[in-house]
């Protein structure tokens, strides 16, 4: 769909998938929750708000647990991956309340049932927050074990016919090599989804993301999100980060 330099397409995007990590939202503190980091992220979203477009958006859990890390010692996998999830939840929490802080009708939909705190995840609930220009904060992952919240992000993206999953990052796309240990590290303003499949150094999703990405031919544009007016960019169809496609 790349149309001309600079240009990935000429038509904005109408819907959205955003992915933030967990430990993007912990900022500049060990763990937990940065709100002011969170503010942030909230202008920039009701910029991009300001196009008409719909966004949904899948938060991680890495700055309280990681549950592939934490399995073992006793505790099983299945048992790690879902304090992974209930983590994604607390996550979705606090940004829903600090968007709509910030101005930003927001709804929190959970794949874990914890209607307590947070409505059940269903399509047509999704769809129907969406249609009436809600943000949406899905948490939980897919509620199952063993798939990351970059899966989730992909396969969410596809339930519900999203044009694009942005996956957010603390660099501007993808390089060659890490460009925190190497300075002569190149960015990639471009990459196939079945290169960033096959190659070992390509480590900006986990492989069942992009492997999904590739099967189902998904955009995935990788960028930072810090930048201001970098989102707006992306959703207004221009070449930011980089498109994986």
């Amino acid at each position: 769909m790349k149309l001309s330099a600079g240009v990935y397409s000429s038509v904005m995007y109408k819907r959205i998938v955003l992915k933030l990590s967990g430990e993007q939202l912990a900022g500049d503190f060990e763990n937990g929750i940065d709100p002011k980091l969170v503010a942030r992220v909230a202008t920039e979203v009701k910029q991009a708000l300001a196009t008409g477009v719909q966004i949904v958006l899948v938060v991680g859990g890495g700055n309280m647990v990681r549950g592939a890390a934490l399995a073992g010692n006793g505790i099983k996998r299945v048992t790690a991956d879902q304090m992974g999830m209930l983590s994604g939840l607390i996550n979705a929490m606090a940004v829903t309340d600090i968007f709509e802080a910030n101005g930003i009708t927001t709804r929190c939909l959970s794949s874990v049932f914890a209607d307590m705190v947070a409505e059940n995840y269903s399509y047509r609930r999704a769809m129907k927050h969406l249609e009436q220009g809600r943000v949406i904060i899905i948490a939980g992952g897919t509620g199952r074990p063993y798939f990351t919240h970059d899966t989730a992000a992909v396969a969410l993206g596809l339930e519900l016919d999203c044009e694009a999953v942005l996956k957010a990052t603390k660099v501007d796309g993808v390089y060659d090599k890490d460009p925190a240990k190497h300075k002569d590290a190149k960015h990639l303003p471009e990459v196939s989804l079945d290169e960033a499949v096959s190659d070992p150094s390509i480590k900006i999703m986990d492989k069942a993301a992009l492997g999904l990405a590739a099967e189902q031919k998904v955009r995935v544009i990788v960028f930072d999100l810090m930048k201001p007016g970098n989102l707006l960019r992306v959703v207004n169809g221009e070449a930011v980060g980089t498109n994986l496609s």
